[in-house]
C-alpha cells in the first residue's frame, strides 16, 4: 500500500513555516514510546546526515498500549493517539493500517478530539501537532461487522512536515527520510517575503524573507529555485573581498573576477569552500549578457554570453527580481554596500553594472574595485539539517552542521567561521584561511574600537613599507597590550610571514602575494607576530551596512600609495599619512583547539591551547 503525502490545510499559515529536517518511520511494536531524535552523524554515500529534535507519542487502544487490536465479531473499538511535540517545528503524524483490512472491517477517519472534521483519508491518515510542547489527541473508530474476531495491526510515522511519508511495505522499525532544501526554503519566506515565478526560476522576494543560509563559514541568502532542476542559487549576505574586475574590456569569462571566485588555492574563494563538490553545481551557468535597461524594466537575459563555473555573481535581472512588491531600497539583496553584478553595461564589455549602497544600479569601467558577493548553486539533493531561515537561526545544511567540536583543532575549520578572541568590545574574529601549513590565519570582524569609537592609525609618515611602519609597531606592541589578554596572546604564533606585494590598477589580485601571475615566487616578505590582510584576501570585505562601518588599511601597495577598504565595501588608494581604521590579523598555533561554540556569529568558537 503506497501513499504520497497530500498538501493539507493550504490556508494554514503555520504550515508554510514547516521545515523538514528529518523524517522517521516508526512501526509501533506496542507500549509507550518516547523517541528522542538525538543528533546522529552517519556517513552514507559521502554525505553526512544530521538529525535533531524530540518527538514523543503514544498509541493506545481503548486505553491499553499496543499496536495490534483484536476486534470481536459485530463489535467496534476506539483508538486514541496522543502526540506531544517538543520540537521547534510542527510535526506530522501518519496513522495507517498494516496490510489489507480483513473482510467485514470498516475503519473510520482519524479525528482530532473536539472536532468532527477528518483531516485525511481512511486508512492513510495524516494529521499534525504544533511546535514547542503542543499536545494533540486523535481518535479513530474501527467497526467489525463480521461474525468472528479479527486482528488489525496499526502503524504510525512521525516526522517534520512537508515530506513524502510513503507508507512502508514491510515492518521496518527505523527508516530515515530527509527533505531537500529546495522543498522547504521556498515555503518559509515569512511575513516579510514572497515569491515571483518567471516560468524558469522562482525568486524569493521581499524586504527580509526567511532565506538565510549558513554554509562554509559564511551567511548566504537564497535567491531563486530553478523550477525544473530544483537547484537553489545563493549569494553571500556581505562583501567577502574586493578586487579589480578585469584589466580592460572583457566579459566575465577570462576576467580576474572569474579567476578569483574559482581559484582552488588558499588565495581564492572556491578553494576555501567546504567540500564544494558535494554541495554545489560545479558546471553552473552564469548569464553575463549585457543590459542597459533601467531597474524595474529589465527582462530576463537572452543568454548571449554564458560562463560555466562553480562560482559566479548575480546578474542585474536576478537582483531586480528580488524586490518584487517593494522597491530596490528595501529589497533584501540591498545590503547597504557597493558590489559587482556579472552584467556588462554595453555590448563591448567596457563597463560593468554594480549595486550602490542605496540599492540603485550604476555602471563603471572594469578596473574599478567594488565589493564581491560570490554566488553558488546548491545541488538539488542538498538537505536542510536545522534552522528556520531567519538571520538569527539560518538554515544549516546536512554535512555542514557539526554539533560537537570540543577538542577539534581550529586548523581543520573553514574560512569565515567566527571565533571568540581578544577582549571587551573587540572579541569577535573570523577565520581567514590556512595559507601557512598547520596554522590558522584570523582577522578581527571589524576594525578596532575603544569605548564604542573606531580607533585610527596612520600607516607611516615617510614610507609605505610595512616592516618600518607606524602601524606595524602599534599592532605588535600596543595592540597586544591593550586589546588581547594573555591567554589569547599565547595562542598566536610568534613570527609568521606577511606578503606586501604591489597591485597597480588593471592588474591581477595575485600580485598582492606573488611576483607574477604565474606565482613563480613571493612578493616582499615581512616577518612579524601581527599583520594586516592584503588586497583581495578572503574576509577583507565589510560585514555590516556602510553606515556602521569604518575604512581600514590593507598591507598591499599601489603605484601611488596603499590600498584600503572603504566603509561602503569597495577598495581605494591613499598615501600612507591619513589615519584609517585597523583590522589586525595573526596566525594561531597548530595546537589551538575548539572548546565550545559552532562557529556562527551568535555562537562563536571558544578556544584553548591543546
Amino acid at each position: 500500500m503506497k501513499y504520497k503525502l497530500k498538501e493539507l490545510m493550504k490556508t494554514d499559515v503555520s504550515k508554510v513555516y514547516i521545515m523538514g529536517v528529518a523524517i522517521f518511520c516508526l512501526l509501533l511494536l506496542g507500549g509507550y514510546f518516547s523517541y528522542a531524535m538525538f543528533t546522529v552523524n552517519k556517513e552514507k554515500n559521502r554525505a553526512i546526515s544530521i538529525v535533531t529534535g524530540t518527538l514523543e507519542y503514544e498509541l493506545k487502544v481503548n486505553d491499553n498500549a499496543t499496536n495490534t487490536i483484536t476486534v470481536g465479531g459485530n463489535s467496534n473499538a476506539t483508538y486514541t493517539i496522543n502526540l506531544n511535540n517538543t520540537n521547534n517545528r510542527d510535526a506530522r503524524l501518519n496513522f495507517y493500517y498494516i496490510g489489507d483490512l480483513p473482510s467485514g472491517v470498516d475503519a473510520g477517519y482519524i479525528v482530532e478530539e473536539g472536532t468532527d472534521t477528518p483531516p485525511g483519508e481512511k486508512g492513510e491518515v495524516f494529521s499534525k501537532a504544533g511546535s514547542n510542547g503542543d499536545k494533540k489527541v486523535y481518535k479513530i473508530k474501527v467497526v467489525n461487522s463480521s461474525s468472528s474476531s479479527v486482528n488489525i495491526n496499526l502503524g504510525v510515522q512521525i516526522g517534520l512536515d512537508y515530506n513524502d511519508l510513503s507508507l512502508p511495505s514491510n515492518g521496518h522499525l527505523f527508516t530515515e527520510y530527509v527533505v531537500k532544501a529546495s522543498d522547504t526554503i521556498i515555503e518559509n519566506v515569512g511575513d516579510n517575503g514572497g515569491t515571483y515565478d518567471d516560468g524558469t526560476d522562482t525568486f524569493i522576494t521581499g524586504t527580509n524573507p526567511n532565506n538565510y543560509v549558513w554554509y562554509s563559514g559564511k551567511l548566504w541568502r537564497a535567491v531563486s529555485i530553478n523550477n525544473s532542476a530544483k537547484t537553489i542559487k545563493l549569494v553571500t549576505q556581505w562583501n567577502i573581498s574586493t578586487i579589480h574586475y578585469s584589466s580592460g574590456s572583457s566579459p566575465f569569462e577570462g576576467s580576474f573576477m572569474e579567476e578569483w571566485l574559482n581559484d582552488t588555492s588558499t588565495d581564492g574563494f572556491l578553494g576555501n569552500l567546504r567540500d564544494y563538490e558535494n554541495f554545489i553545481v560545479t558546471d553552473a551557468k552564469w548569464d553575463n549578457s549585457f543590459d542597459t535597461t533601467a531597474l524595474g524594466s529589465i527582462q530576463r537575459p537572452k543568454g548571449t554570453t554564458i560562463a560555466t563555473d562553480p562560482v559566479g555573481l548575480l546578474n542585474i535581472y536576478e537582483y531586480q527580481s528580488s524586490y518584487k512588491g517593494t522597491t530596490y531600497t528595501n529589497g533584501y539583496l540591498n545590503n547597504g554596500l557597493i558590489w559587482y553584478t556579472i552584467t556588462p553595461y554595453d555590448e563591448s564589455f567596457g563597463q560593468i553594472r554594480y549595486i550602490n549602497a542605496n540599492g540603485s544600479s550604476s555602471s563603471w569601467y572594469l578596473n574599478s574595485l567594488y565589493g564581491i558577493r560570490p554566488s553558488i548553486v546548491l545541488k538539488s539533493n542538498v538537505k536542510i539539517a536545522s534552522g528556520t531561515g531567519t538571520e538569527a537561526d539560518p538554515y544549516r545544511l546536512s554535512g555542514d552542521n557539526d554539533t560537537d567540536l570540543n577538542g577539534v583543532k581550529l586548523n581543520t575549520r573553514y574560512s569565515g567561521e567566527y571565533i571568540q578572541f581578544g577582549n571587551d568590545e573587540n572579541n569577535l574574529y573570523r577565520i581567514v584561511n590556512h595559507e601557512t601549513e598547520g596554522l590558522t590565519k584570523i582577522t578581527s570582524n571589524e576594525p578596532l574600537k575603544k569605548s564604542g569609537t573606531f580607533i585610527e592609525s596612520e600607516f607611516n609618515d615617510n614610507n609605505r613599507y610595512f616592516s618600518y611602519s607606524t602601524i606595524k609597531d602599534f599592532l605588535n606592541d600596543n595592540y597586544l597590550t591593550d586589546y588581547i589578554e594573555d591567554n589569547y596572546i599565547n595562542m598566536i604564533e610568534d613570527e609568521t610571514t606577511w606578503y606586501q606585494g604591489t597591485v597597480y590598477r588593471n592588474k591581477s589580485y595575485k600580485l598582492a602575494k606573488y611576483k607574477d601571475v604565474e606565482m613563480s615566487g613571493y612578493a616582499s616578505i615581512i616577518k612579524s607576530k601581527v599583520g594586516l590582510l592584503r588586497y583581495g584576501e578572503l574576509m577583507s570585505g565589510q560585514f555590516n551596512k556602510s553606515s556602521n562601518n569604518k575604512e581600514y588599511w590593507l598591507i598591499t601597495e599601489e603605484q601611488y600609495g596603499l590600498w584600503y577598504v572603504e566603509p561602503e565595501g569597495y577598495g581605494n588608494v591613499t598615501t600612507q599619512s591619513p589615519e584609517q581604521g585597523v583590522k589586525p590579523s595573526m596566525n594561531l598555533k597548530e595546537n589551538v583547539i575548539i572548546t565550545g561554540g559552532d562557529g556562527t556569529k551568535n555562537n562563536p568558537f571558544t578556544l584553548a591551547l591543546g
